[in-house]
């Protein structure tokens, strides 16, 4: 991997349902990267409503870790958030990622995944690694913690939108090849 600079933490960011989880996949699956981490995706009801949001590590575990049914006192709007999926899972995958791996996907440092205070220390401790990383983040609502990921010196932040999507991949396949 080419290093721009100081730059290894490179971190996506958009409007929800932009492509950013699909682009950190797909530039995953075109190289042979020894990456782990996870991702996280949209959990529809048989109607095709949204009921929830689960979390995927890269080696394959997941469960719901938002959702409308889920009990818990941390809540982003109708969802509930269950702070012990995202640090049974996410958590795990970034550790063992730190400890394995040359790359570490973090999708994503966003409000549900911040309820975790264990989510917090790995992401820093994940950013502050020698490891490269490929990450989103949310766009808006910028909490003390997102600002300061946001203006780290060696973290590049990307804005994908649906015009500049092909631009994007290209970039970061160059990046890694």
């Amino acid at each position: 991997m080419k290093k721009n600079n100081n730059t290894k933490n490179i971190l996506i960011t958009g409007n929800p349902g932009v492509g950013k989880t699909t682009l950190i996949q797909k530039i995953i699956s075109k190289f042979n990267i020894s990456a782990g981490g996870f991702y996280t995706s949209e959990v529809r009801d048989e109607k095709g409503k949204r009921w929830g949001f689960k979390i995927v590590s890269l080696d394959g575990k997941e469960d719901v870790m938002a959702s409308v049914e889920t009990i818990s006192m941390n809540r982003i709007g109708k969802y509930r958030v269950d702070t012990d999926i995202i640090d049974s899972i996410g958590v795990k995958a970034m550790e063992d990622a730190l400890a394995e791996k040359d790359f570490v996907v973090i999708d994503e440092i966003g409000r549900m995944e911040l309820f975790s205070k264990r989510f917090q220390n790995i992401v820093m401790k994940v950013l502050d690694s020698p490891k490269f990383v490929l990450g989103t983040i949310s766009l808006r609502r910028d909490s003390v913690y997102t600002k300061k990921i946001k203006e780290r010196q060696d973290t590049k932040i990307i804005r994908l939108t649906g015009e500049n999507l092909a631009e994007i991949e290209t970039y970061l396949q160059r990046l890694l090849s």
